[in-house]
């Protein structure tokens, strides 16, 4: 529970960071790929386990590493692009209602035993996402609806794969060293975009964009090192899991905007508030 608890705590800080971005004028990509070599770092530092770099090539979850490092900054722009063409709230309701998709697969994948109560508190929760995080602007146009799409698909193709690899070929004691080198990995490909963005004469550093990805990626790192502990508790199923994480980062984040950012909230947010803590419940037993 204290590792569950944790992931909710460092999902939630990694949502007063992006915040606090936009008020700073932070380039939020820039701060994006610095960010990821932070978490390497971290958890390099935190790992425990003694490090062989050619121990390591033959680790059988290192191709999984790339693979997510990939994900990682593709979604990022998936994201972006969604928040451009069809608003920020179009984002984030398409990337938390993902959370649908590690849950049907940890039910038909990994046999998963799913109560009527708490399949009834995962429906329930689906609605209280799109509730608590829509505001007046969630439209999507039809032109651009790929966007949305893809992100929602993204988002929970990254939390089944974590999913999976720590279940398949992943030991305890690896998981900070596996967080680290999927981070640097997602670095790797973050520099070539920036490679890319030099070449084009886009890019402009400040070092404001440095100050902002280190302040992100530790608790970025943290917020993936305790998802995968959480989920090697085999006495809470998956599905139960991002139901539990997604909902309370929601109440967390809603919680913590309306006292320290001074957020408004419309009816139906405080609907889906409402829904959010019902879902808990139900999933909780």
């Amino acid at each position: 529970m204290g590792h569950l608890l944790l992931a909710i705590l460092f999902s939630s800080i990694l949502f007063f960071v992006f915040k606090s971005f936009s008020k700073f004028n932070i380039n939020t990509l820039q701060a994006i790929i610095f960010n990821y070599i932070v978490a390497f770092t971290v958890g390099i530092i935190v790992n425990k386990t003694n490090f062989s770099v050619s121990e390591t090539l033959y680790k059988p979850w290192l191709l999984y590493c790339i693979y997510l490092g990939i994900l990682f900054i593709t979604i990022f722009l998936f994201m972006g692009k969604t928040a451009q063409k069809n608003g920020v709230s179009v984002a984030s309701v398409a990337s938390k209602m993902s959370l649908i998709i590690p849950v049907l697969f940890g039910i038909y994948f990994f046999k998963e035993e799913i109560s009527l109560l708490k399949t009834i508190g995962i429906f329930i929760a689906l609605i209280a996402v799109y509730f608590t995080t829509k505001k007046n602007d969630a439209t999507i146009e039809p032109s651009n609806f790929i966007y949305p799409l893809l992100l929602f698909i993204g988002s929970g193709v990254i939390d089944t794969s974590l999913n999976y690899i720590q279940k398949k070929c992943l030991q305890d004691e690896e998981t900070a060293l596996f967080s680290s080198l999927t981070f640097l990995s997602a670095f790797i490909i973050g520099i070539i975009v920036l490679i890319y963005q030099i070449i084009k004469k886009q890019f402009t550093f400040h070092f404001k964009n440095l100050l902002g990805g280190i302040l992100l990626g530790i608790p970025n790192y943290f917020s993936m090192y305790f998802l995968i502990r959480a989920l090697q508790n085999e006495k809470i199923q998956s599905a139960t899991l991002f139901t539990l994480i997604n909902i309370g980062v929601i109440l967390l984040t809603t919680i913590f905007g309306i006292l320290l950012f001074k957020e408004k909230l419309k009816r139906h947010n405080y609907i889906g508030i409402a829904l959010a803590i019902i879902a808990l419940l139900l999933v909780s037993f």
